[in-house]
């Protein structure tokens, strides 16, 4: 690999593995796009380096400019990190109920971080965000309305995806949060074949799995085309745990519980199919940012 002079260099041109689960019908081929080989752990590392050197580029920003992001985790630890290698003050709001490991990890790439009331939701840590903009000079990249975001994967993720499937995707499966991977892929697939069939992954009601929501009305991410999308599956927390730990154990997969989610969705949509099909889902993350919650919390 040829030396880089920015750990952001680094981001993207993630691999692709095989699953190989037993229920999988030999006429469908699944393939996990692993993004926690991003260098900062997950699929979030590509939208924060986008927001963040577009935002520089257009003059939006400077070095001076202090920043402030709600976030679930994996996109703070991402903007963390890429505004430690640009210099960037950076004040990160997440709910209380965060891993600790994400909590740390921000902190470790020198990030600010407020906790809020876990029971208050992501959404109040928008709006104290909002709030911060309002009232003391921050300057918000907004992932859930900022377009850099799902531009990020139309000009990354969906190239590779499409390269490295030689062009013959049939389904990519992905998470639904801020939507910005589902939107850039579906934009990027869809041209180059407007047969894929984009699928998105939302909770049951009533299912917390971090990463994937199904948002209030009044907080649907701005950036989010529900034309794009030709269909979406429901995922329960239960159904995404076992799945989870299924690809640990059996694929040697170590990813977060919204990955196993995507996964679930994955295999029944596979078992649904009748024609032979090429499956591409994103494996969004890496498992060890979720040890201290119950997600792994099981005897052998």
């Amino acid at each position: 690999m040829i030396p880089v002079d920015n750990i952001a260099q680094l981001i993207g041109d993630t691999p692709m593995v095989r699953i190989q689960f037993p229920e999988i019908p030999p006429h469908i081929t699944l393939y996990g796009k692993l993004e926690g080989h991003n260098p900062g752990g997950s699929v979030k590392d590509r939208p924060a380096y986008q927001m963040i050197s577009q935002a520089l580029k257009r003059g939006d920003i400077t070095p001076e400019t202090r920043l402030v992001e709600a976030t679930s985790g994996n996109t703070g630890i991402a903007l963390a990190m890429v505004a430690a290698a640009f210099k960037l003050d950076i004040t990160l709001i997440m709910p209380e109920n965060s891993t600790q490991e994400r909590i740390d990890t921000m902190r470790a790439f020198g990030a600010r971080v407020i906790l809020t009331e876990a029971a208050k939701t992501i959404e109040y840590s928008r709006t104290l965000a909002d709030e911060m903009v309002a009232n003391e000079g921050y300057y918000m990249l907004n992932q859930f309305a900022n377009p850099d975001n799902y531009w990020a994967h139309y000009h990354s993720t969906g190239p590779e995806i499409w390269r490295d499937t030689q062009g013959q995707i049939t389904h990519f499966v992905a998470s639904m949060g801020t939507t910005g991977t589902i939107m850039g892929n579906s934009r990027y697939l869809k041209e180059q074949n407007p047969a894929v069939r984009i699928v998105g992954v939302q909770p049951e009601e009533g299912a917390s799995i971090p990463g994937i929501r199904k948002w209030s009305p009044e907080f649907l991410p701005q950036i989010f085309e529900p034309e794009r999308i030709d269909q979406i599956l429901y995922v329960n927390e239960a159904q995404a745990t076992q799945t989870t730990r299924r690809m640990a154990r059996e694929a040697g997969i170590f990813a977060g519980m919204s990955s196993g989610g995507v996964m679930h969705a994955a295999l029944e949509l596979a078992q649904s199919l009748t024609e032979p099909a090429l499956m591409v889902c994103i494996v969004c993350d890496r498992g060890d940012r979720y040890l201290s919650s119950p997600l792994f919390a099981q005897t052998p």
